[in-house]
């Protein structure tokens, strides 16, 4: 007797087909294609009943480790299907809840083949780990499981279902590995503490031993160690195998399928280094961050001996592959790689530098690399390598950095590279002497050129021309205050006069101090203000050092001191040293002035400065005073003031 059940979906595919069950198995056969899925009876180990997306599902799990299921049954087949299985498998129809509170904390707990997240002890999602290609660990505490595209090397059609391709599980504290009875009962208690790792260093080693990551799934073919890798930075072991080749490190593993290669390099870097670069078609990731590019480092002068574990006629299958090998590392590695991914390996081309290398230097931004030019290829190797086709360049410009930069801008040109596609990149700091090989590379490869750079003489003349602009800026700010120039010369021969009188008066009162010799200086600047007023009295233009020479002496040295130079004359030569005296004395110290003879003479030069602002008012007596004695001129200053 057989039970049919309708509108039944198989896996996770969308085709809608017929499921039956009878005494010699159960078999879906779909409406579309008519594929049959045939499950003897003899084969069924256990079967599960859950709630899923498209209702409930039975989950059927084989002897030989494969599973099956089927969505779709509703909630009265339950009964029916229990029945059916009990009498014909002799199996029970397990029931199992599903968690439905959206959690995304719980326990995860390996079952057979899967890693089963459980919330509140009911599961919430399953993951095959037989689908994991990489598991690493992203921090101390995260643990990110890589999935392998069902489509591997085929192009994803149009229709086709989205799919997980990593997961990352927070995993923090710590977790104590217990040996058991190897580890013995005395040594135990040490070997615990030592055998303290994190639980995200455990549950990745959990996934690794469960998953195929740890698992050899075929003859290993040969195995080098301590490869150093530059991208991704560290030391790998590379193990290879005839489908695959795997990459073992302290803490990242990669599992790298030869269909996954898409180019291979063998590239000198130096006189000493060797670069091998696998180009990959689907990246490796190392938390965030993509690498397209493998890029291995072997010495030049370092030999390995090496022998496949391979048959001989499993050898004459591949290309160039040979059973012994006594060779350079680097040979030996990228004749392995050729023959196994059946790929051809791109060499240096005919460009030579200056050097006789087949790269240059150069900067692609903040990242310094070696630019090496191709047969069909401008490859750029650094920490993120860069690779264009010459296919898709538009067209390249040279251009040198502008004379502003001064002699490191005349030693190098940049390199900017217009891709068809639309990206752009610009090669700067290349040496200048590596201009002509370049642009004869590339006008071989018949790539259109424009040439930005500038002629060092060009060059030259740009600098020579920028220091006469600074010239003219200067006289143009001169020219602004061409005005007081003559106040200057008029102002000069009054202050020669008055200086005289003045001079008169200090004899009669004692020698000059440096107070005196300030005073003086303001007279110049207060005349060169055009303080003409105060220059008819000796008092007045004592009173007026202060108020216009501490104000004007410094907007003079700030704008003037070219002109000063140029412009003053010999009665100003003269003055100069006064001038530069007066802004650095209107402290209160040159307020002593005891060559004026007495001590009230003293208290009134104190009481000067700060009460310089209403002396103009007894400017008028000030003035017929000093011409009469010329003698008395400071005291009756200082009296006045002291009123």
């Amino acid at each position: 007797m057989t039970t049919q059940f309708d509108k039944i979906y198989h896996g996770i595919a969308q085709e809608v087909g017929k499921f039956r069950v009878a005494a010699s198995g159960m078999a879906w056969k779909g409406e579309e294609s008519e594929g049959v899925i045939a499950l003897p009876s003899g084969d069924i180990k256990w079967a599960q009943w859950l709630r899923v997306a498209r209702n409930f599902q039975l989950r059927i799990d084989m002897k030989d480790r494969r599973r099956e299921t089927f969505d779709g049954f509703a909630r009265e087949d339950h009964d029916k299907l229990a029945g059916l299985m009990k009498q014909h498998f002799g199996v029970t129809l397990e029931v199992r809840d599903v968690s439905f509170k959206g959690w995304n904390w719980g326990v995860t707990d390996f079952q057979g083949q899967d890693l089963a997240f459980l919330v509140s002890n009911k599961t919430s999602f399953e993951l095959p780990l037989r689908q994991v290609a990489n598991s690493n660990i992203a921090g101390r505490t995260e643990v990110s499981l890589e999935f392998a595209p069902s489509s591997s090397g085929k192009k994803p059609s149009r229709s086709a279902p989205d799919e997980m391709v990593e997961i990352r599980f927070y995993v923090p504290g710590t977790h104590a590995r217990q040996r058991g009875s190897d580890a013995g009962s005395e040594k135990s208690d040490v070997e615990e503490e030592d055998e303290e790792t994190s639980a995200a260093q455990a549950f990745h080693d959990a996934i690794k031993d469960k998953a195929d990551i740890g698992q050899v799934t075929g003859d290993l073919v040969l195995s080098f160690e301590e490869v150093l890798v530059l991208t991704p930075r560290g030391r790998y072991d590379v193990d290879m195998f005839l489908d695959f080749l795997r990459l073992r490190g302290k803490t990242y593993d990669y599992k790298i399928l030869y269909s996954s290669i898409s180019r291979l390099f063998l590239l000198p870097k130096d006189d000493q280094h060797v670069l091998f670069i696998l180009g990959l078609s689907t990246p490796i990731r190392q938390g965030q961050t993509r690498y397209q590019y493998l890029v291995m480092q072997f010495a030049r002068e370092e030999e390995t001996t090496a022998e496949l574990n391979m048959s001989e006629e499993d050898i004459t299958k591949y290309d160039r592959l040979k059973k012994n090998y006594e060779d350079p590392t680097f040979e030996v590695v990228s004749g392995v790689f050729r023959a196994l991914s059946k790929k051809k390996i791109i060499g240096s081309g005919s460009f030579s530098s200056r050097d006789g290398h087949p790269g240059i230097k150069a900067n692609l931004k903040a990242v310094q690399g070696d630019l090496f030019m191709l047969e069909k290829y401008i490859f750029f190797v650094s920490k993120q390598p860069t690779l264009v086709e010459l296919s898709d360049i538009h067209q390249c410009v040279f251009s040198r950095v502008g004379a502003s930069m001064g002699a490191t801008a005349a030693r190098t040109f940049d390199l900017k590279i217009v891709t068809k596609s639309g990206p752009e990149y610009t090669f700067t700091s290349i040496n200048k002497e590596e201009h002509e090989p370049t642009e004869s590379y590339l006008k071989d490869k018949k790539i259109k050129i424009k040439n930005e750079m500038v002629p060092d003489v060009e060059m030259m003349l740009a600098a020579g021309a920028a220091d006469d602009d600074d010239e003219e800026m200067q006289s143009v700010a001169s020219s602004g205050d061409e005005m007081p120039k003559p106040r200057l010369g008029g102002d000069e021969d009054d202050d020669s006069e008055e200086d005289e009188d003045f001079q008169a008066s200090e004899t009669d009162a004692g020698s000059p101090t440096d107070s005196d010799s300030s005073d003086d200086g303001g007279v110049t600047a207060s005349d060169a203000s055009g303080d003409r007023e105060l220059a008819k009295g000796g008092k007045t233009k004592g009173k007026g050092k202060k108020k216009d020479g501490t104000a004007k002496t410094g907007a003079k040295k700030a704008k003037a001191k070219a002109k000063a130079k140029a412009a003053d004359s010999d009665a100003e030569d003269d003055e100069e040293k006064p001038k530069k005296a007066a802004p650095t004395k209107p402290k209160p110290k040159p307020k002593v002035k005891k060559d004026a003879g007495s001590g009230d003479e003293a208290m009134d030069v104190d009481e000067e400065k700060p009460k310089a602002k209403p002396k103009p008012k007894p400017k008028p007596k000030a003035v017929t005073k000093p011409k009469a004695d010329e003698e008395v001129e400071p005291a009756k200053k200082k009296q006045k003031t002291s009123d």
